[in-house]
């Protein structure tokens, strides 16, 4: 689950070339990555079109996948602080820190909430390169479930025009 004051929803990945980001608030929103595009679906700031993105080949998809980014091999493209430990949502959490080591990464500073039970993220704070800070808050993390296809399918509503990039 996604909850953060701005926007509510559920996130689920399989592998490195299927996510999909499925809002309830705003209601309708989506960004799903099916292996062959990303497709990003905002009525709420631009009604009436779905912007289609080509997936690029040779390796991961990252682009709107922030847990991707983060959690693919973060040893090789961050170095890592921990900044605290601390209780989150009833549960104890490392608080760790992650900079960028490498270049091309979307943004300057992560920090990261880290279940000590299991290890899984809990929270995350991204400060992007613009300065704007994003915060990301999962609750009832799931992980090595079957999802069903369908899961990773986005069909265009009724109306909306396909604007291809």
């Amino acid at each position: 689950m996604i909850d953060s004051p701005e926007s509510r929803g559920t996130l689920m990945q399989a592998g490195e070339a299927r996510f999909a980001m499925r809002f309830s608030d705003p209601p309708g929103e989506a960004v799903v990555i099916d292996g062959q595009h990303v497709w990003v679906y905002t009525p709420s700031t631009v009604p009436g079109q779905v912007i289609r993105l080509s997936v690029p080949s040779g390796g991961p998809v990252y682009g709107y996948n922030m847990l991707a980014w983060l959690l693919d091999r973060p040893a090789e493209r961050y170095k890592a602080s921990l900044l605290a430990s601390e209780e989150f949502n009833g549960r104890n959490m490392d608080v760790v820190e992650l900079v960028p080591a490498v270049p091309d990464l979307p943004f300057d500073r992560a920090v990261l909430w880290l279940d000590r039970q299991d290890a899984l993220p809990r929270k995350l704070e991204i400060t992007e390169r613009s300065g704007s800070r994003r915060t990301l808050t999962l609750s009832k993390v799931q992980v090595n479930r079957s999802l069903p296809e369908r899961t990773f399918v986005f069909e265009v509503p009724a109306g909306v025009r396909v604007v291809d990039q």
